[in-house]
This record gives C-alpha cells, sequence and structure tokens, in this order.
C-alpha cells in the first residue's frame, strides 16, 4: 500500500467553528472536522483523490478521514486537520509540563482508507473508550 510521511498540523477551522453551533453530533459537524486538508502532491502520491478517506497514523494511534482541498496554501509533505474527536486520536497526551499537548509538528504516515469508513462520534467514542479500558487493565 502506498504512504507518505507527513508532518501534522492541527488548529481552529472556519468550518469547524461554524459546526459547533449545529452541534458536535450534526452531519456537518462530521464532514467540518472529520477531514484532512491535504497538498494535491501528497494525494497523487498515494493515488488518492480529494473527498475520499485516508488513514494517518501517528505514535498515539490512527484515524480514518476525508481528504479535503487544503483552504489555505499547504506544501507538500504537510497535513491540516482541525482540532475535534478525530484529531485527538493521532495527537499524543503528553504535555512535557506545558499543560497542553504538541498540536503542532506531529510525525505521521498517509495512506489510503479504500474499504475504511470514517466513524461518527459516537462510534468514535465506543473506540476510544475501549481502548482507554484495554490499556488500564494492561497497567494494573
Amino acid at each position: 500500500m502506498q504512504s507518505v510521511r507527513v508532518t501534522l498540523l492541527t488548529g481552529r477551522s472556519l468550518s469547524q467553528g461554524r459546526s459547533k453551533e449545529q452541534g458536535k453530533l450534526s452531519d456537518f459537524h462530521l464532514q467540518s472536522v472529520a477531514c484532512c486538508e491535504i497538498n494535491v502532491e501528497d494525494l497523487s502520491k498515494i493515488g488518492v483523490s480529494y473527498g475520499e478517506n485516508v488513514c494517518l497514523s501517528t505514535e498515539h494511534g490512527r484515524v480514518v478521514v476525508r481528504a479535503v482541498s487544503p483552504t489555505q496554501p499547504i506544501p507538500p509533505s504537510v497535513v491540516f486537520m482541525p482540532y475535534g474527536l478525530w484529531a485527538a486520536q493521532v495527537v499524543g497526551c503528553d504535555t512535557d509540563g506545558s499543560g497542553m499537548p504538541a498540536y503542532k509538528g506531529i510525525s505521521a504516515v498517509l495512506q489510503p482508507a479504500r474499504g475504511e469508513d470514517v466513524l461518527n462520534v459516537e462510534e468514535l467514542v465506543r473506540l476510544s473508550f475501549r481502548k482507554a479500558d484495554r490499556e488500564n487493565r494492561r497497567l494494573k
């Protein structure tokens, strides 16, 4: 399977801000934050088009999101994800004493996610709790 190493940046987006008004369980919110803005060169390297699903993996986890056209110029090998539950799957929780996780400059791998669906909020929360439960049992 084709993949490309990228640097993940997360942040606020206009669409994300508007979607919070309709509620985090709304389809508009899902479309606004369960996505990843990707340079067209990186998409062509992995054989994906805008609108298709991609998998973003980091040392902290993996998530399937929809590839979307950048709203502002993004150089090759950099991807942008709006803050949200989907970004939280691939951003670590370590704060290095600052009280805030590192939301910028995260090393990641981008690859096609053909045959995989973008999970909705309920599905993603269930998955997250199952992972946390397994981790807690492992630590005991």
